[in-house]
Formats: structure tokens, C-alpha cells, sequence
């Protein structure tokens, strides 16, 4: 199994060593201890996430502080942005990491983040491969024609000329098995979660991606983004990492507002009280089945059940409301628990 840091971010104001302290930090330290990569992703108009607007400038950092660690997207959503602009962009943290750069491309869900290109929202899955499949022809440095300013066909290569022949890519899912399917059959890897599925309805979508992969002459790559502390004493890890995961469910899953359109006719306070009962109980199901928590050995219970599933990597979120100390004192033991799967 790989392992690799992901970062997601929720943007306190007042870290102490600065807003990209710990990336840089943490990236270093995968660099020296033989991590896969680190991911870094594009979010927009929101705190949690906020200071990720751009993976390709995060990205160029992290390769200017490294030698050794790929350097990736987590993702680009792919119909933000002209095809031109990311292969340009990725082409230079391809250089500037001597060839270690790695894209995966997202869909896009979030109707405020289109407010860069609102045309391209009602068919975004079809402009993520129509995108995907662009950069790539890009990246081969053939000529590609394009329409200039006065309307006339030109022919443009890509500039500069990137390190690696093929770029590494992805296609994030949240869980829709065709996604899974078109990234096998374009020679694509999966980044995906267990925020909206289990460790049994992902096994039956890379069973899927496997067979698509297969018959695209290929086996392809499924990396899997978990929360993660990992510590000495698995209670301790539950008491640190609750607050901060209750915040992070209640951000993602909008439960007071799917509670109240459930029911109207509950007082606030009821709501407010529903709605703890059910982000408690999230939690607890989250922890013990959805991230990366406990001690060494739990990480290598959780490990063995992804590697049987057929999961290649395993992408560590370490920076989801945690203080910067407790996510670097807990990257050593996460380094223990790559070592132990290692062996």
C-alpha cells in the first residue's frame, strides 16, 4: 500500500506559522520518509478549503521544498478552466519538480465555484473527459489547432515542454460507478472517498474499474483520500479528532437544512438538537469506518481491508481542523504505520 498526505484545509486565521506552514511542513516530511505523493485540492468562495483555490501554485511549492514526493492535484475541476491554462500550468510544476507532477481532474459540484465559467455547469461531467482528454493531447506535444483572436484557426504546442512524456491522471468520484468505469476505459486512475460509501460498495466499483481497465489494456490506480490521525491510544485519537470531524460532517452533509425541509414544522432548538443526535452518530460511524484513526495497529487492520478491495493508495487528510503541532506529532506515527505495511 502507498501512502501520501492530502490536504484540504480549514482557513484559521491565526496559525501560528502562517496559512501554509504546515503543507510546506508536512510536505518536507513526506519527502524524507518515502510517501507517495502530495495531493493538494481546488476549492472556492468557502473557509473550509479557502486557501486552495489553485492547486498548480500549492503544487509549485511544495516541488520548490522537495525532491523525491510526486506532486498532484486533488483535484483540478477541469470545467473552471480552458484545457490550454492546466497543461501550461502543470507543465511548469512538471519542470519544477523534474518531472514528478500528477493531475487529477474533477467535475465540479458546487454551483457558486462556476461562477468562473456558469455555461459549462449543466454538463460538467461531459466537459471533465472532453477537458481530460485535451491536456492529455497537449501534453504529447503535438500541435493542437485552437481559434485566435480574430476567429482564425492557429496551431499551438505546449510551452514549456513538460519533463514526463505521459502525465499521470485521475478521475475523482464521490461514488458513481460509470465514473469508475470511464476512468478504466481511459487508462485513467480513481481518487475517491468513504465519506458517501463503504468499504463494500467501493469494492464493487473497483471490482468495475478493474474490468474496464482491463479492457483498455490496462489495470489502473485507485487512491482512496481518508481523515487520519493516527497516535499511540485509539481514545485519545477519538476525543482530539471529534470536534473537528462533527464541524467538518456538519459542513459537508448540511444536515440542519435536510433536517428542517424533513420536518418543518420542528422548533430551532428541536432541529438543532436532531441534528447533534445526528452528527454524533455520524461520527462514531465515521471513526470507525471512514477515516484513518486509532493507533498502529488499527491503521493496520483498516489497511489490510482496503488492500483486499483492491485499493493502491491511500491518501492521508491531515489538515481538517487540527492544530499544526498534533497533525506533525501524528505524521510520525502515520510514518510507523506505513513502515509496518511496508513490512
Amino acid at each position: 500500500m502507498k501512502f501520501s498526505l492530502f490536504y484540504f484545509a480549514d482557513a484559521v486565521p491565526d496559525r501560528p506559522g502562517g496559512l501554509y506552514d504546515l503543507l510546506l511542513t508536512g510536505a518536507r516530511f513526506a519527502d524524507e520518509h518515502d510517501f507517495e505523493a502530495v495531493w493538494t485540492p481546488e476549492r472556492h468562495f468557502h473557509p473550509f478549503g479557502g486557501p486552495y483555490p489553485n492547486p498548480s501554485v500549492t503544487s509549485a511549492a511544495v516541488a520548490a521544498v522537495t525532491s523525491r514526493v510526486g506532486v498532484r492535484a486533488g483535484s483540478v475541476v477541469a470545467p473552471l478552466h480552458d484545457p490550454l491554462r492546466i497543461a501550461e500550468e502543470w507543465s511548469v510544476v512538471d519542470n519544477l519538480s523534474h518531472g514528478r507532477a500528477g493531475l487529477a481532474f474533477a467535475s465540479g459540484w458546487n454551483p457558486v465555484d462556476f461562477a468562473f465559467r456558469p455555461d459549462a455547469y449543466p454538463d460538467r461531467a461531459a466537459v471533465l473527459l472532453d477537458t481530460l482528454a485535451k491536456v492529455r493531447e497537449l501534453w504529447s506535444r503535438k500541435p493542437v489547432t485552437v481559434r485566435d483572436g480574430k476567429g482564425e484557426s492557429q496551431e499551438v504546442v505546449l510551452h514549456p515542454r513538460p519533463v514526463q512524456h505521459d502525465l499521470p491522471v485521475w478521475i475523482t468520484s464521490a461514488g458513481n460507478v460509470r465514473t469508475f468505469e470511464s476512468a478504466g476505459r481511459l487508462g485513467a486512475g480513481v481518487l475517491t472517498h468513504l465519506v458517501s460509501q463503504d468499504a463494500d460498495q467501493l469494492a464493487v466499483k473497483i471490482a468495475a474499474y478493474r474490468q474496464a481497465a482491463e479492457s483498455a489494456a490496462g489495470r489502473g490506480s485507485v487512491v482512496v483520500m481518508l481523515h487520519t490521525l493516527i497516535g499511540t491510544d485509539r481514545d485519545q485519537v477519538r476525543e482530539v479528532v471529534r470536534q473537528p470531524m462533527l464541524e467538518y460532517l456538519r459542513s459537508s452533509l448540511d444536515l440542519v437544512s435536510r433536517t428542517a425541509q424533513a420536518d418543518p414544522r420542528l422548533a430551532p432548538e428541536e432541529v438543532e438538537q436532531t441534528v447533534t443526535e445526528l452528527l454524533d452518530d455520524a461520527f462514531e460511524r465515521y471513526f470507525a469506518d471512514g477515516g484513518l484513526f486509532g493507533t498502529v495497529e488499527d491503521g493496520r487492520r483498516r489497511v489490510a481491508q482496503l488492500r483486499a478491495i483492491g485499493v493502491d493508495e491511500v491518501a492521508c487528510l491531515i489538515d481538517f481542523g487540527l492544530p499544526d503541532q498534533v497533525v506533525l506529532d501524528g505524521l510520525v506515527h502515520l510514518d510507523a504505520l506505513r513502515r509496518a505495511c511496508a513490512q
